[in-house]
């Protein structure tokens, strides 16, 4: 059988990064994608064989539907789509900038839909794929300074479920991962005050480690997922469970 490929969005570091190994031990080719740290990226390609790194910029439409290009041509085919890469810019809604939310939704939201309609394509032609959008608790639950971010979140759950169905007949599944706090270079760098603040919000009393998402992804990923469609996992401690 020819082996299985991944493409992994924001691959370089942090959660993206635990996810494109993850599915590398797996047994997936792993098409990693970075958007400026390329240094990062070619350190993670070291660690899985048979990977391949591609620059591109996701807030870009046309970047998007060459990336997709570049990996199936890279690699003949796709059999799994992980959209991971985002930002967050946090700021009360009174002081916003319009400048600043559209920002947002073209990397965190337009990357998702461009990336889907051109990788879909290809799943078609093979009547199957997976579809995997990182979201975050903070699109179900709202938070405070964080209204932008937590709009391009909302928005891709209701974009999952739509494509769920859509794809469905394909042979397509399409799910959600809604992280909570995660300990990453960001988290890491909080102040004493504001780690204990967000550990006061979690059941389990602590962060969550990246490689406990990329857990929840790689089954999505498999065999066992395969009755799975329009879903969030949510991996948060506890802190949202519906």
């Amino acid at each position: 059988m020819e082996q299985k490929v991944a493409l992994v969005t924001g691959a370089s570091r942090g959660i993206g990064r635990a996810c494109a190994e993850a599915l590398s031990k797996q047994g997936f080719l792993v098409a990693i994608h970075y958007r400026s740290q390329e240094h990062l990226a070619k350190e993670a390609a070291d660690q899985m064989p048979g990977s391949k790194i591609f620059q591109a910029d996701l807030s870009s439409e046309e970047q998007c539907k060459e990336l997709a290009k570049k990996v199936k041509e890279a690699f003949g085919r796709i059999d799994v789509l992980v959209n991971n890469a985002g930002m967050s810019i946090d700021q009360l809604i009174t002081f916003a900038k319009p400048s600043d939310f559209d920002q947002i939704l073209d990397v965190n939201l337009k990357s998702v839909f461009n990336l889907v309609k051109s990788v879909s394509k290809h799943m078609m032609k093979q009547k199957s794929g997976r579809i995997i959008n990182l979201t975050s608790v903070v699109g179900h639950t709202g938070n405070a300074g964080q209204s932008m971010y937590a709009a391009s979140k909302g928005a891709i759950t209701a974009f999952t479920k739509s494509i769920a169905a859509d794809l469905a007949s394909f042979g397509i599944l399409a799910n959600c991962v809604a992280p909570g706090f995660i300990k990453t270079d960001m988290t890491d760098a909080l102040p004493e005050q504001a780690k204990e603040s967000i550990l006061g919000k979690v059941p389990l009393k602590r962060l969550g480690n990246p490689d406990e998402v990329a857990a929840c992804v790689c089954f999505l990923a498999s065999d066992g997922a395969s009755y799975i469609t329009g879903s969030t996992l949510h991996v948060n401690g506890g802190m949202y469970t519906n």
